[in-house]
């Protein structure tokens, strides 16, 4: 790591390398491909090269606190990659009302894996998938999404409520289409 605040290149690839993975699984989250990803990858390790000098750890291992002021710029940094491409995306804000959701017991989505959901997470759309990402798998509140994405607070339930019933709806296709495979 002092090598890469010194701005070595051969150190600044091996962290770059030895960080890519984790860098990536956060970033294609929030990317609708593989090359938008990248791009934010690429973004932020430019902001870490660049900021690494303000990262103090509090303790004597440094890679778990690493790892989470890296994953905070990789977030924002997709937040930012976000806005900027995604200008022209209708969020709609409706009554709060109209967005709470019934909850009778498990859900199919408390019985899937981390991937499965993931997988079906990328088939939202742009809006949906920032908002669902950045309050169920980040742990984000409304009104930390409402002020990073600079939208209300009410939008932001909306959008997490819409989500969460486009992926049961995706969900429940994808059971009916298992069992129309085992029938033949």
């Amino acid at each position: 790591m002092q090598r890469c605040l010194k701005a070595n290149r051969e150190s600044q690839k091996a962290f770059y390398q030895f960080f890519y993975g984790f860098a990536m699984a956060i970033c294609m989250r929030y990317c609708n491909s593989k090359d938008d990803a990248m791009e934010v990858v690429n973004d932020g390790f430019m902001k870490i090269y660049k900021e690494l000098a303000s990262f103090k750890p509090r303790y004597d291992n440094y890679e778990a606190p690493l790892k989470g002021w890296m994953k905070s710029i990789f977030v924002n940094t997709s937040i930012d990659h976000f806005r900027k491409n995604n200008k022209n995306y209708l969020v709609s804000e409706i009554e709060e009302s109209h967005f709470e959701m019934e909850h009778n017991g498990e859900t199919a989505i408390d019985k899937m894996s981390y991937k499965e959901i993931m997988d079906v997470v990328q088939q939202l759309s742009p809006v949906y998938k920032t908002i669902f990402n950045l309050f169920v798998i980040d742990g984000f509140k409304h009104e930390e999404i409402a002020g990073r994405l600079k939208i209300s607070v009410g939008t932001s339930k909306s959008n997490l409520s819409k989500a969460k019933a486009n992926i049961q709806k995706m969900l429940k296709e994808a059971v009916i289409k298992w069992y129309e495979q085992k029938a033949i």
